[in-house]
């Protein structure tokens, strides 16, 4: 019940407005294509650290794909999700920075909320990705960091079994990205994913 009502209030909160956001609009993600991709087995075998990427913006489909596998809802009625979290405690809050601005991913609705409009994406050895994914987390500190492999992992495997490339960050360039994401007090950053189509 508590994490249904964060998650109504939330939605309010953010669907209100961001100072910050300029003209960037709440995006409807589309619903999940659970046909797509290479098989589990498959996506393993091409499971890859990917630092190069092709000059390409991301797709509307990819993007509510992604994120539904990074961390979306996969039994709504449960209000559970892709992926676990210790005690279901869903502490995981993910931030999407695309080169027209920064969105916050509510899975209870598969929407993006715009928090921050300014083109943030973090490079990685020169090489700037399609969108960076903050993982970051609001509570739960002692499995905070192992809820966020899982999360982690899920993008990892959706892009190994669709034609894309990721890398994960532990460290970054904090100021850029505190900037773009503008954390609400209590909610600490834990990883970066660099997102990108192969080259």
């Amino acid at each position: 019940m508590k994490r249904r009502l964060f998650g109504a209030l939330l939605g309010l909160t953010l669907s209100a407005g961001v100072v910050g956001a300029g003209e960037l609009k709440p995006m409807k993600l589309e619903s999940p294509d659970l046909s797509r991709g290479a098989s589990l087995m498959k996506a393993l075998s091409l499971r890859q650290t990917v630092r190069e990427y092709a000059d390409k913006t991301i797709t509307k489909r990819d993007l509510s794909d992604l994120l539904w596998a990074a961390d979306g809802m996969n039994r709504p009625k449960e209000q559970k999700l892709t992926a676990p979290t210790a005690m279901n405690q869903q502490e995981i809050r993910l931030y999407v920075i695309l080169p027209e601005g920064t969105y916050r991913y509510q899975a209870s609705d598969h929407t993006l909320y715009p928090v921050k409009a300014g083109d943030y994406r973090q490079p990685i050895r020169g090489n700037m990705p399609a969108l960076n994914i903050v993982i970051a987390t609001e509570g739960n500190e002692k499995w905070a960091e192992t809820d966020s492999g899982y999360v982690s992992q899920n993008i990892y495997l959706f892009c190994a079994a669709n034609g894309m490339g990721t890398v994960v960050c532990g460290r970054w360039n904090e100021e850029a990205v505190n900037e773009a994401c503008d954390f609400p007090q209590g909610v600490v950053p834990r990883l970066v994913h660099m997102v990108g189509y192969l080259k």
